[in-house]
């Protein structure tokens, strides 16, 4: 079966919706599991392993935020996010709860298809032959195992969070823009979407427990975008 017949947990309460969007995803050989509420999102979600989680923001017997919230307290699983609502902070609710991307209704389910296309490949790519260490001293990123440890305690991130962190850390002191990482994160370019960058860099910042006022390797470079420091690399650049 196609794209190995990965499992989405699609929670959308309007029938209608559900049902158009599942039988896009099916088309390309996803295995779509649909339910309708919040609360049964939670018990879907805790009888078997997802790949993908399509989260509506607004649910009966349970909101979107609380189920998101809930799995992320159990799993990086990547999650899409589906909002109504237009404004900007509501658009990044989402992101700030954990989840990879979110999409404004009304979208059109071929979006919606490339949008998971391209964050299962992201969560995925990442399972290289070499190995790949990025070492900071107090920061370690095992890219080819997908682990981040901060000072030898593993910390869980999102696909997007990891994908983020991997590309600014392998070039310590390049900066690049928001529309560069979106690019290079999120696998598309869409006008608006500088945002999500920052909403990921604030979650970054409080699971590696980087204060934003004093960086110790995720610094914002004002009206451009973000560069990582390596400060355990510095003492051995100015040995006399």
């Amino acid at each position: 079966m196609a794209n190995d017949a990965r499992r989405i947990l699609l929670v959308e309460d309007e029938k209608a919706i559900r049902d158009a969007v599942a039988a896009y995803l099916e088309r390309e050989g996803y295995w779509v599991t649909g339910v309708g509420d919040g609360q049964a999102a939670l018990e879907e979600f805790n009888k078997r392993k997802f790949d993908l989680i399509v989260l509506d923001l607004m649910l009966p017997k349970l909101s979107g935020e609380r189920v998101c919230r809930a799995i992320r307290d159990e799993s990086d699983v990547p999650i899409i996010m589906l909002t109504a609502k237009g404004e900007v902070e509501d658009k990044i609710i989402g992101l700030e709860l954990g989840a990879d991307d979110y999409l404004i209704k009304p979208f059109s389910p071929r979006e919606l298809v490339a949008r998971v296309k391209a964050l299962l490949r992201r969560s995925h790519i990442d399972s290289e032959p070499q190995r790949e260490v990025l070492d900071f001293g107090e920061l370690v990123i095992d890219v080819s195992g997908h682990k981040i440890l901060v000072n030898d305690e593993e910390v869980d991130l999102t696909a997007s969070e990891f994908k983020l962190l991997t590309t600014l850390a392998r070039y310590p002191g390049r900066v690049y823009t928001r529309m560069e990482l979106v690019e290079k994160v999120l696998g598309y370019d869409f006008e608006g979407y500088e945002r999500t960058i920052d909403s990921h860099v604030k979650n970054l910042r409080a699971k590696l427990g980087d204060d934003p006022k004093n960086p110790k390797w995720l610094y914002t470079v004002h009206g451009v975008g973000y560069r990582f420091e390596a400060p355990e690399k510095k003492p051995a650049e100015k040995s006399e």
